[in-house]
């Protein structure tokens, strides 16, 4: 068996894993209960203010300087990637972490619009409510691409990476990988 290193701290890991239950629910109950609806927005709200706190101050892989790169670097990784040629990173690679920050700020764009629509000043407003559902669109896309982009690097790098999102660890960094 591989030896294995600790990445994903617990809170990192509890964060995830409610946050797609919280847009899970969101989803499902978006035109049949509303209160449970509401209160999942809240929820994935106050999950996404947390994340954005322990991104400044949590451990070494949950910091967004460790993950976040600049835009010519996530082009010159996805080149790779399509060449064969790219890296394995302990933490995330950075596509990976493109797409966390796509999923966060286009989370918060929906939980905003999602208040939005319970304020009086926007009560009624049609425009409030079709931003707020073409944001939800566009999550499960991202959504969408996330899960694959995490089975073709799974697939890539021969590990399990939604195991490693429940236990925390993955294969120990080897020569050429990224930690």
């Amino acid at each position: 068996m591989a030896e294995t290193v600790k990445v994903w701290d617990p809170l990192v890991r509890i964060f995830h894993w409610s946050l797609v239950a919280s847009f899970a629910v969101a989803w499902i109950t978006a035109d049949e209960w509303d209160d449970l609806h509401i209160w999942a927005g809240y929820t994935a709200a106050a999950l996404i203010a947390f994340r954005l706190a322990w991104g400044l101050v949590g451990p070494r892989y949950a910091r967004f300087t460790q993950f976040l790169r600049a835009p010519g670097t996530v082009a010159a990784y996805l080149r790779d990637l399509m060449s064969g040629r790219e890296r394995r990173y302990l933490g995330h690679n950075p596509a990976g972490g493109a797409m966390i920050l796509a999923l966060i700020l286009s989370l918060a764009a929906l939980c905003l619009t999602g208040w939005m629509t319970t304020l009086d000043m926007f009560w009624g407003d049609d425009w409030v409510e079709e931003v707020h559902e073409v944001l939800a669109n566009v999550l499960l896309v991202l959504v969408g691409l996330h899960v694959a982009g995490v089975a073709l690097a799974s697939l890539k790098h021969h590990e399990n990476l939604v195991r490693a999102m429940f236990t925390g660890r993955k294969r120990a960094p080897a020569a050429g990988d990224e930690a």
